[in-house]
């Protein structure tokens, strides 16, 4: 089975496991919006959505980082620089994927259909910001941000504050946190004559200006539970989520390189975190 083991390849490559950051958001803006369980279509619907936007995204930015993870040794052993598939399998699976969520969108409703377009735009040019930006990483955290509106919006598709306040938070969590991965590429970007925090100033720079973004995501992520009057128990998951944030900036330090890894797998529980505090902060 050809085809399904170049679509497995790809979804590896892609770390499709990796959905995990952005669809527990999406989640969360639905049961805010809702105020309780949205129906099962719309989170199939919306599950379906993030998963084809996410995997397009990934897959794209492989495509358009390739030269330069070609040259790069912690890429070296990736699927498409070593030619296990191929540059046009995997344009057919960025296709795949952007119908998925077109398709997904067109079945939640017309504003979701009609943003799709501008989600896959900004999901396509985020993957060429480092070559000419150190806001690079804010990009990625506008991107991954949009999946608590995108949430919000399968269900209640009119544009109000406390989704964008939430989408906020979403966005200082993820530029935090890619500008501490960042700093294992350093060395290459600025050989590269790429952009990055890093890269600009310094690796220590860029340790202070993440934990700048993590305060920031716990103001957001407070105002968005005052906005939509939540319960104590998203205020406890916050606090939870704050310790967790200053655990791994605890860790990461310019001489502890080797603990970056360690921090960004703590980032994963915080998605659930937040879902499980908004579920409990609507009772």
């Amino acid at each position: 089975m050809p085809v399904l083991k170049s679509f497995g390849v790809i979804c590896r490559m892609i770390k499709i496991e990796h959905s995990i950051f952005a669809l527990p958001f999406a989640w969360a803006g639905a049961v805010l919006a809702k105020r309780g369980a949205p129906g099962f279509e719309t989170l199939l619907l919306l599950t379906l959505a993030m998963v084809g936007i996410r995997s397009f995204a990934m897959a794209f930015n492989r495509i358009a980082d390739l030269p330069f993870d070609r040259k790069n040794p912690r890429s070296a052993a990736w699927p498409l620089v070593t030619g296990e598939i191929t540059l046009w399998q995997t344009w057919r699976f960025c296709g795949f994927m952007a119908a998925l969520f077109v398709l997904a969108c067109m079945g939640l409703n017309e504003v979701c259909l009609a943003l799709s377009p501008l989600a896959l735009i900004m999901a396509a040019v985020y993957s060429y910001t480092k070559r000419f930006t150190w806001l690079c990483h804010f990009a990625l955290g506008a991107v991954i941000g949009l999946a608590p509106i995108a949430g919000w919006l399968s269900v209640d598709p009119h544009f109000s504050l406390p989704p964008f306040l939430l989408g906020l938070g979403v966005l200082f969590w993820i530029a935090g946190f890619d500008a501490l991965y960042s700093c294992q590429d350093a060395a290459f970007d600025r050989e590269s004559g790429l952009y990055s925090l890093p890269v600009r100033f310094g690796q220590q720079g860029a340790m202070l200006i993440a934990a700048f973004c993590h305060v920031n995501t716990v103001i957001f992520l407070c105002l968005t539970g005052l906005s939509l009057n939540l319960s104590l128990g998203w205020h406890i998951i916050l606090a939870a989520t704050a310790g967790i944030l200053w655990w791994e900036h605890r860790l990461v330090s310019p001489d502890k390189p080797e603990n970056i890894r360690l921090a960004f797998a703590l980032n994963g529980p915080i998605s659930i975190l937040l879902l499980i505090g908004a579920i409990l902060g609507i009772m």
